[in-house]
This record gives structure tokens, C-alpha cells and sequence, in this order.
């Protein structure tokens, strides 16, 4: 079904998304979402005359992947949200027409201008829009797409989502895609003046016949593509770092990055990482530099819950907090919150330091789904510390994070039970896991932060998310730690955490 999206917003189509999305005990308070129906990628960040610009992929019509449009907030602390007008629209004809997909935002001299992927049928081609000098309204090329198609005589499997950047006296534009047969790609553009764009080649290409079905697989198309340097050019020790997202026909799988060197036309790569212990539930991550010289990252958080769940919700979709990532000892990348987070912190209740004897022990004076948990352990070799959130008096219900470290005492493991996070046999509770870097005598510095349906735990650097859905949510707020083995406790601080926006329904099409 193709909407009219010329009605107003107090349309019947759009009648009640906003309401029944704010009624919905799993819909976060502290993380950004749409003020109804669907929410995906992160778009066009940026930050501008020291305003945070959020623009996301976006159907206020309807809590499905639709004739999508460009969603579009601002903040100045990276903490609250303001919902600005929706800065695209599918066009009522050309490339554009079945929906604006992702893109960049890029300082064209002064002007902002947005790449984005025009999608037509079942094609997506580059376009472009000019913006006004607050970034609140947009003007579409009349000479859009300004690619018209893939590279000639390669058979593609998908082409779309952009990274965009100055070098020099030119612009390079790197356009997410896949080699049939072959297996993931970045394909690598030039221009003068981001209309008229040359064709140099792959950057880098995947293997999709390596490591199928394994958490590493690099898939056969790579979404979302973010190609940035941490550190400064001259730095001997800078690092460039190509970040994508593994897809196959249809299948968001998990985000990956290569770290290596951006040097001419090609990308050497000296390792492959995966990006978030999460998998899908941490995509399609864009990054931006902050005028304070930060390297800013959002990924969209997918829903585990059915279709039909979602459309009775009346919203899907969360934007992750904000990360700041720089790069870790071992030359891989280290994530953290940003530090704004910490304005949104409440009432504090402190556990008292010590050995952890018991295998688990409740804390009743920890409460709530709002929250913002930081603890220091230290694991002796073939420990296991929990942490366990969003439990229900009866503890039928409760999600477990886990850190341990081996027997051998070499490294360790982070993993996340959610195998009874929820009695709702439809939605996702697969665990998921990854390894952890310990710090020195077995030392891990954990915060987890959840927000109703929306977790976020960070252990070392490394990043894991999820999605989780009590059945009885009210119920499902305790808190306990835990432990196999020797396990210390040196500080255990959590916060209940504000929300970010005012109280009400907000307006779909502000």
C-alpha cells in the first residue's frame, strides 16, 4: 500500500501512533526514539554551530519499513532531544519516490547538503538535497540521482548508504554494496562538486565464502559504510577504521570493522572486529567528529519482538545512546558512553566493596528500569561474576550479565542470559557473547545502563546490546549480583536515570 504523504498530520492514518507508542511499558525513556511508528539507521549526524544534528530513517505513518522519510532531532548535550521538522519526504515522482533512504550530511562550503540513497522499486541511487542554514528545511536536486547507476559490468547485489568526505580539492563518496559471487563491498567515488561523480573502484572487498553462519561473517553486501581515522594524520600511530554492517538477501546480521590504512584508492586492512557483542541489535552505526575533536557514534537498536507486537505498540525502533570511540591498547576500537549521560542520573545507592561469596544475592535497595549501573571487579582465573537486571520478585523473570574470566586466566568472556528475560515465547532471548580483555589481576570495569526494553552494557571497552521484554514489566525490577569462583567487589555505584523528554505524546510530523 503506497501512502498519500501530502495529509495533514491529524490524518486518521497517522491517528494514535504517538499515543499508544508513550503508553507502551517497554518503549525507553533515556534513549532517543521517533515520536511514533518506525525508527531505523542513524543519518546525516553531525554536529553544526555546536548543535548535535540526529537525522534518522523514519515512517510516521505506520510502525513498519515504509516510503521511508528523514526523521530529524537536535541537542546541544547529547542527553535532550528536540523533534525538528522531517527534513525528507519521498517525492511524489522521481528517484526518490518509494522512500529516502540513508545517507550523510556534508559542509558543502558553507552549506549543508545531504547524501542519501533514492529508492525506486526496487533500486536505490545517490541524490541530494541543499539545506537551509539551520538545517531545518531541504531542497531536493532537480538533477537527482546524481549517480544514475552501479558500476558498469559488476554484478551487484545491492548498492546504497553513503560516506561522503573532503580530501583535498575533491570529494570522495563511499557507496555501500556487494560483488555477487564475491562478497561484500565499499565501491569508491570522486567528484568536484557532488553532482558529477567518477567511478574509481572497489576500496575493499569481503569473502562471504569465509566464516558463513559465524559471528565475523562479512556478509554479501555491506550496509552503512563509515570510513574515519582516529588520531591525527601525522600520528605514526593513527589507525583507520572501516566500519560496516553484514547484510544477506534481506538479513541484517551484526556490525563489523576493519582496522588497517585509507592511503590512495585502496584500504589495506590489518584486522577484522566485530563492532558490538549485540549483533543486529547494534546496526547500521554512523559516526561523526564533534567540535571537541570526539569520534560520536549512534547504531539503530532492532526490535526482538513480532511484527504484530510492534504495530500494536504503535512505534518500532530505538537510536542507541551516544558513544564515544577512541582506539584500545590492543589496536582495536574502545567504546564508551558519552559523558553527558551522566546529567540524566538521579537518586544514587552505593553496594558496600568486599568479596563476593554467594552465588547471588538480591539488592533490594537497587530498583528499577530506568538505570545507570557502574561496578569495578576483579575475577580470579576461572571466575564468573553476574549481574542481574530487570528481575521479577518470583525471579521467573530476569536478564544476566556475565563476565568471566578462564581457568588459564589468560582472557575472559562477556556474555548476556536472556534466556528468561521474558515468559513471552515469541520474542528473541538468544544470548549473546564475545570476548573480553581483562585489565591487570583479572580487573573489569562494567556499566550496564537499561532503559525498559533498550540494555547497554560496556565491559572493558567492548560493547554489547540487546533488546528485552519482561511480560510483567512493573514486576521486573530487581536488581542482584553474584559470583562462581574468587570475585572481588571493589565499587558497585548505580543511579536511576531521568528521562530525556518532556511528558506527552509528541507530534508526528513536528
Amino acid at each position: 500500500m503506497t501512502h498519500d504523504l501530502t495529509l495533514p498530520s491529524g490524518s486518521h492514518i497517522a491517528e494514535g501512533l504517538a499515543e499508544r507508542a508513550l503508553r507502551d511499558p517497554h518503549r525507553p525513556r533515556f534513549h532517543f526514539t521517533s515520536p511514533g511508528g518506525w525508527l531505523n539507521d542513524p543519518n546525516g549526524l553531525s554536529h553544526w554551530n555546536g548543535v548535535y544534528h540526529l537525522f534518522y530513517q523514519y515512517n510516521p505513518l505506520a510502525a513498519a519499513h515504509h516510503r521511508i522519510h528523514w526523521g530529524h532531532a537536535t541537542s546541544t548535550d547529547l542527553v535532550h532531544w528536540v523533534d525538528e521538522p522531517v527534513a525528507l519526504v519521498p517525492g511524489s515522482a522521481g528517484p526518490d519516490r518509494d522512500g529516502c533512504w540513508s545517507g550523510v550530511l556534508v559542509d558543502d562550503g558553507g552549506v549543508p547538503t545531504l547524501v542519501y540513497s533514492g529508492r525506486h522499486g526496487e533500486h536505490e541511487l545517490p541524490c541530494v538535497a541543499r539545506g537551509s542554514a539551520d538545517l531545518r528545511y531541504w531542497t531536493k536536486d532537480p538533477a537527482n540521482p546524481v549517480i544514475t547507476a552501479p558500476p558498469e559490468g559488476v554484478d551487484i547485489t545491492a548498492f546504497r548508504d553513503h560516506c561522503v568526505w573532503r580530501e583535498g580539492q575533491v570529494w570522495r563518496q563511499l557507496v555501500g554494496s556487494g560483488i555477487r559471487g564475491v562478497g561484500g563491498t565499499a565501491f569508491l567515488y570522486e567528484s568536484d562538486d557532488l553532482r558529477s561523480w567518477r567511478y574509481v573502484g572497489p576500496l575493499l572487498t569481503g569473502d562471504a565464502s569465509q566464516n558463513q553462519g559465524e559471528l565475523d561473517w562479512t556478509g554479501t553486501m555491506w550496509e552503512c559504510v563509515d570510513l574515519f581515522r582516529l588520531g591525527e594524520d601525522e600520528e605514526a600511530g593513527s589507525t583507520d577504521v572501516l566500519v560496516f554492517s553484514a547484510w544477506d538477501e534481506g538479513t541484517t546480521h551484526h556490525p563489523l570493522y576493519w582496522t588497517g590504512r585509507y592511503q590512495g584508492d585502496t584500504f589495506t586492512p590489518t584486522a577484522l572486529h566485530r563492532l558490538d557483542y549485540g549483533g543486529r541489535y547494534f546496526y547500521a552505526p554512523q559516526s561523526t567528529r564533534d567540535e571537541h575533536g570526539r569520534r560520536i557514534m549512534f547504531g539503530w537498536l532492532q526490535e526482538g519482538r513480532t511484527d504484530e507486537a510492534n504495530a500494536q505498540a504503535g512505534w518500532c525502533g530505538v537510536m542507541s545512546l551516544p558513544r564515544v570511540v577512541t582506539l584500545a591498547t590492543d589496536g582495536g576500537l574502545h567504546q564508551a558512553p558519552a559523558p553527558e549521560l551522566t546529567e540524566l542520573r538521579r537518586e544514587r545507592v552505593e553496594v558496600a566493596p568486599g568479596r563476593q561469596a554467594d552465588r547471588y544475592t538480591r539488592l533490594p535497595a537497587v530498583r528499577g528500569d530506568q538505570l545507570d549501573i557502574e561496578t569495578t571487579l576483579r575475577l580470579a582465573p576461572g571466575a564468573t561474576a553476574r549481574l542481574v537486571v530487570r528481575e521479577t520478585p518470583d525471579g521467573a523473570e530476569r536478564t544476566v550479565v556475565e563476565v568471566s574470566r578462564a581457568q588459564d586466566g589468560t582472557g575472559g568472556t562477556l556474555r548476556l542470559r536472556r534466556e528468561t528475560s521474558s515468559l513471552d515465547p515469541t520474542v528473541d532471548t538468544e544470548p549473546r557473547y564475545g570476548e573480553l580483555p581483562l585489565g591487570t589481576n583479572g580487573r573489569v570495569d562494567l556499566r550496564v545502563l537499561v532503559d525498559h526494553s533498550a540494555l547497554e552494557v560496556f565491559a572493558n571497552g567492548r560493547a554489547l546490546t540487546a533488546r528485552i521484554y519482561p511480560t510483567r514489566p512493573d514486576e521486573a525490577v530487581g536488581v542482584g549480583i553474584g559470583a562462581d569462583g574468587d570475585v572481588a567487589l571493589e565499587r558497585f555505584d548505580a543511579w536511576q536515570m531521568a528521562s530525556g523528554f518532556t511528558n506527552g505524546p509528541r507530534p508526528l510530523w513536528p
